[in-house]
């Protein structure tokens, strides 16, 4: 997936002319903590919730302010995990998104990578989970693949965390079966080393609910 198709319409950027008490009220309407300014389609920069801090008069104009953020952004062809990269180490609420010719396209939001995550790692669908501790050269997708599928079951999403300082990886599994005790039977018999199971069904797979309140508490 490509940033451009994460683009969210709702949240308009600020200008210059744009008072503080404005921007203000827009991020509360959002529930965002940065705005792109946007003067016709040029991006100019990044403003910060805590640029505002200081600020004693709300009728001040956000072009007399300084910012703290150094033009963050995305190019429209940027890989969504580029866009995430840019959300974690900038601790962004908002990302934008420029063409080649560094026009402002529009910008993807917090809650759209949130949805995002949630059909990347098919958290509303029902199944079991499996997280696996390997070594990093014995990790072959396919092979785990051949596993779950000799059960008649399928990977719905995978995720590998690698350990610092190590060879060893933890590699989770979701699965679109709700009773996986062939499947670990399978996988303790080639020698994987389980280090965690979670069976899932329909009527108590609490996963999305939890998801769910999450996502809601960090965007207070």
């Amino acid at each position: 997936m490509l940033a451009i198709e994460l683009i969210a319409d709702e949240i308009t950027p600020i200008h210059t002319s744009d008072t503080v008490q404005k921007v203000v009220d827009r991020m509360v309407e959002f529930r965002v903590r940065h705005l792109p300014i946007v003067n016709e389609d040029q991006f100019l920069g990044m403003l910060a919730e805590d640029d505002l801090v200081n600020v004693t008069d709300n009728q001040t104009q956000i072009g007399a302010l300084a910012l703290s953020l150094v033009n963050p952004y995305v190019r429209e062809d940027q890989h969504i995990y580029d866009v995430i990269r840019l959300f974690y180490e900038q601790k962004l609420t908002v990302v934008p998104v420029l063409d080649i010719k560094n026009n402002y396209l529009g910008l993807i939001s917090i809650n759209a990578m949130n949805e995002y995550f949630a059909r990347l790692t098919s958290v509303s669908q029902p199944g079991g989970i499996i997280v696996l501790e390997i070594n990093n050269k014995n990790n072959s997708l396919a092979h785990m693949s051949q596993i779950v599928e000799s059960d008649n079951a399928q990977i719905l999403s995978s995720y590998i965390y690698a350990y610092p300082d190590s060879t060893r990886v933890e590699v989770t599994l979701k699965v679109n079966k709700q009773d996986i005790s062939a499947i670990i039977a399978t996988f303790l018999r080639y020698e994987y080393d389980i280090k965690a199971t979670f069976n899932h069904t329909g009527d108590n797979d609490n996963s999305k609910d939890r998801y769910d309140s999450l996502m809601n508490y960090l965007n207070l």
